[in-house]
């Protein structure tokens, strides 16, 4: 067998020699070899393969510069100077590459990161979860109704949610579709946020006629005046106006799902040791794909990009070492990311072990908590909805569990969106079931609405802010 050599991701030195994987070493195409799970069936195999070849002949969705520069935002996270906001859609549709959709998402993105910056007293790194989460796991292939079994809806860049069989078998051109629809998000995301859209002088932008009805309004109002003030103090010091930095200021992620489509973007660059994956600067192993031997482990492991990985109640701290062995063997600060996700219900006994494993491995990771996955439930007339008050828990407890066992919490993921969806329930609006149905758009898990998530930025802001004053 040929050895495996790498050197330390810190070094920007030859990372990885890229041999036959059938001698164990990594290559674009070695996760093949490897038991792959939530993969499509597409009855047209050539097809496929014909647009995989497309794929790769085409630009990269992203460049390795960027992701190199989010590796070290991170690592500097992971060292307490920093805090992640990760944010955007459950699963994106294609339908909602509007100029509307896109600028709604990010103004969100962006008002929520300036109210964490208040609390957090520190840069925050933006992080969407947008421009290619196209793609979604299901815990069953098939779906039946009335009596009629077809393939389960997979994301848009799979197959379609209408219940057909036309519609739900897996199309390779959806692919490329999804491809281009991420192009041009990014490509009109880049150009906002370059041009000021969401200029941060105009506290009437935000807002916060909901924050009426809350018992934290007098909190919102102040941070917001704080934050005109900061602004104009910072500007008036230093001279220059905040937000003519030409230089990119948010970064895409989405779950590294669909391996082919994956794959065939990941490449090596010129002055560049590696390979990268260059559909996102961020991409995720989710829990249904976490098996320390299996296919998308493999194919993460190779690539130089930062990697996020989900970890959940099933996850035990044996299987989450294998995991940091397989994905994290040089321990290099801004690599990989652990997002927990148990639910307000379960954190408080299946984070602790965790935590415990991983500081006593002596491993560098940043931790995010996801507080929205572990919280979700059907209601009696089949909405599945999320508690804003479960998710506020969850969030507040996460805070204080890593407080409490040597930890840091250093980012919040979130599934949002910058419309007036009723999705979850809760919030200072109070949403009940019974408003579920007014607006209800998502295809698959329930989001925060524009009001619900810039109000769970003032609660995390307002968290931050007396931990600090805690232990200053």
């Amino acid at each position: 067998m040929v050895p495996e050599i790498r050197y330390p991701y810190a070094t920007l030195r030859h990372s990885m020699i890229v041999q036959d994987p059938r001698a164990g070493v990594w290559a674009t195409d070695s996760w093949r070899a490897f038991p792959a799970l939530q993969q499509p069936d597409y009855p047209d195999r050539a097809a496929l393969q014909a647009v995989l070849d497309e794929l790769r002949q085409l630009p990269p969705l992203v460049t390795s510069w960027e992701v190199v520069m989010l590796r070290e935002k991170l690592a500097a996270a992971v060292r307490g100077e920093a805090f992640v906001l990760q944010a955007g859609d459950c699963a994106e549709r294609f339908a909602d590459c509007t100029p509307r959709r896109i600028s709604n998402k990010l103004k969100v993105l962006v008002q929520m990161s300036l109210v964490l910056v208040l609390g957090a007293k520190m840069p925050v790194i933006r992080v969407g979860r947008f421009a290619g989460q196209y793609a979604k796991p299901r815990s069953d292939d098939f779906e039946t109704r009335d009596g009629v079994r077809l393939p389960s809806y997979r994301g848009d860049i799979v197959n379609r949610p209408e219940f057909t069989t036309e519609a739900r078998t897996p199309d390779p051109s959806l692919l490329l579709r999804g491809y281009e629809r991420s192009s041009l998000t990014l490509n009109f995301a880049r150009a906002l946020a370059k041009g000021g859209f969401a200029d941060l002088h105009h506290p009437e932008y935000f807002d916060l006629d909901w924050s009426a009805q809350s018992a934290h309004a007098g909190d919102y109002r102040r941070l917001v005046d704080t934050i005109t003030e900061s602004l104009r103090f910072m500007e008036n010091v230093l001279g220059v106006k905040a937000g003519e930095t030409d230089r990119i200021d948010f970064f895409t992620s989405h779950e590294a799902l669909h391996l082919g489509y994956e794959s065939a973007q990941t490449r090596q660059v010129p002055h560049r040791p590696g390979y990268f994956d260059l559909t996102a600067h961020m991409p995720w192993l989710g829990v249904r794909t976490a098996d320390p031997e299996g296919a998308h482990v493999e194919f993460l492991r190779g690539i130089e990009n930062p990697i996020g990985v989900k970890v959940g109640p099933a996850t035990t701290a044996d299987q989450l070492l294998r995991l940091l062995d397989r994905l994290h063997p040089h321990n290099v600060p801004g690599r990989l990311t652990l997002i927990h996700r148990f639910g307000a219900a379960t954190i408080a006994a299946a984070l602790p072990p965790l935590i415990q494993a991983v500081r006593e491995d002596g491993r560098n990771v940043l931790w995010v908590c996801d507080p929205m996955h572990g919280n979700t439930r059907t209601t009696a007339n089949g909405y599945k909805t999320r508690s804003f008050e479960e998710i506020r828990g969850e969030l507040d407890q996460a805070f204080d569990l890593h407080a409490a066992h040597g930890s840091r919490l250093g980012g919040v993921h979130i599934e949002m969106t910058g419309e007036n969806v009723t999705e979850c329930t809760g919030g200072a609006r109070g949403l009940a079931e019974s408003d579920l149905p007014r607006a209800y758009e998502t295809m698959v898990d329930p989001r925060l609405n524009y009001e619900q998530s810039l109000e769970i930025a003032f609660l995390i802001a307002s968290k931050m802010a007396k931990l600090h004053q805690k232990h200053a």
